[in-house]
């Protein structure tokens, strides 16, 4: 009859002594990084306004460098693509173009009214593409191998106690 006692102790007094000690002397605390599941829909517009804020700190602190920009747009990707939930993982690709493009205006260097600053973000999504490339692909390899492991686990065979 032990293991089907109920996990969580009633008192307060209980879960005080069951609770593991998180800062033992001799063992340092174990920090895990946040793992938040995102939507489709919140998956794209986390990305989009990250990128839009990585433009503009970009444009503040590095005089609108699209090297600077593309390089943190790699990490973003990478972030959109592990917080997606596991039912919206094909977004996580498809949002990180988007993202891009939504994040590339304030370093784009258009000027002269609204022609001009179309011209400036066109010619900055295609002059910059290889980050563009780069930054879904790593969306997608990280769909793939997440993807790749959640039918790992659906095909184990469960084991029985």
């Amino acid at each position: 009859m032990e293991r089907y006692k109920a996990r969580t102790a009633r008192h307060p007094a209980e879960r005080a002594a069951r609770a593991p000690e998180a800062a033992a002397p001799g063992r340092p605390a174990v920090r895990r990084l946040p793992r938040p599941r995102l939507t489709g829909l919140g998956g794209g517009l986390f990305a989009c306004a990250a990128m839009f804020l990585v433009g503009g700190f970009d444009w503040l602190l590095f005089d609108a460098s699209l090297f600077a920009y593309g390089l943190l747009f790699l990490p973003v990707a990478a972030a959109t693509a592990l917080w997606v939930r596991p039912a919206d993982l094909i977004t996580a690709p498809i949002t990180a173009p988007i993202a891009f493009a939504a994040g590339v205006w304030p370093v784009s260097g258009g000027s002269g009214g609204f022609a001009g600053e179309v011209m400036g973000l066109v010619s900055a999504l295609s002059l910059h593409a290889g980050w563009l490339y780069a930054g879904t692909l790593v969306a997608a390899l990280i769909v793939v191998v997440r993807k790749a492991v959640l039918i790992g686990r659906r095909r184990m065979p469960r084991r029985v106690a």
